[in-house]
């Protein structure tokens, strides 16, 4: 599930939303296993239903705080009590807990991106105000526009090679963002002519 929809198994190999849009980033994957050791170091707290210990160890990664912590615990406890049962599954609550946490840390390096995108945009076109260039984002996004989608993987990966200290995975990883979003730039730019 860490690596779903991100990572093909085995190959050094980061997708976008669908394998048809590839990169090759070489040791990818051993950050991708550093990351994994990362949950099942902790899977005792996990267990013991201490989410907030099972948490504290990825305060490493970039962006994650004790405060960003606290939001993703409040969000598990608000979906496991939407389930209303009183004996919820292992794998089920694991699921929920892994995939708060991944989406989190994930949504946040975007967000990075984004901001990059709408900084250099507004560099180049003075004519753009901010809420058009969202906008034309948004259109992007549900369009699975596959700079966008390989963006977001890419802005996870180099999170998590920084975090880890593989700086040259990280130092790859940020050629091929700032590639991307000069696509993403082009194509905002382009749209409004």
């Amino acid at each position: 599930m860490i690596d779903q929809q991100f990572y093909k198994h085995g190959t050094d190999i980061i997708i976008g939303r669908t394998p048809e849009i590839a990169i090759k980033i070489k040791h990818s994957g051993l950050v991708i296993r550093k990351f994994k050791e990362l949950f099942n170091d902790n899977l005792d707290f996990f267990i013991q239903g201490k989410y907030i210990e099972f948490f504290k160890p990825f305060t490493i990664i970039r962006g994650i705080d004790e405060n960003r912590i606290k939001e993703v615990y409040q969000e598990i406890q608000i979906k496991l009590a939407a389930m209303q049962e009183p004996e919820i599954d292992l794998i089920i609550r694991y699921t929920i807990v892994l995939s708060s946490l991944v989406s989190n840390i994930r949504d946040l390096q975007f967000s990075e991106a984004i901001d990059e995108i709408i900084k250099r945009v507004k560099t180049k076109s003075t004519k753009l105000i901010e809420d058009h260039i969202q906008v034309e984002l948004d259109n992007l996004f549900m369009r699975n526009n596959k700079n966008v989608s390989i963006l977001y993987n890419l802005a996870y990966l180099d999170a998590l090679a920084d975090s880890f200290h593989f700086s040259r995975v990280a130092h790859t990883c940020k050629i091929q963002k700032s590639q991307y979003i000069n696509r993403i730039v082009k194509i905002i730019i382009s749209s409004i002519k």
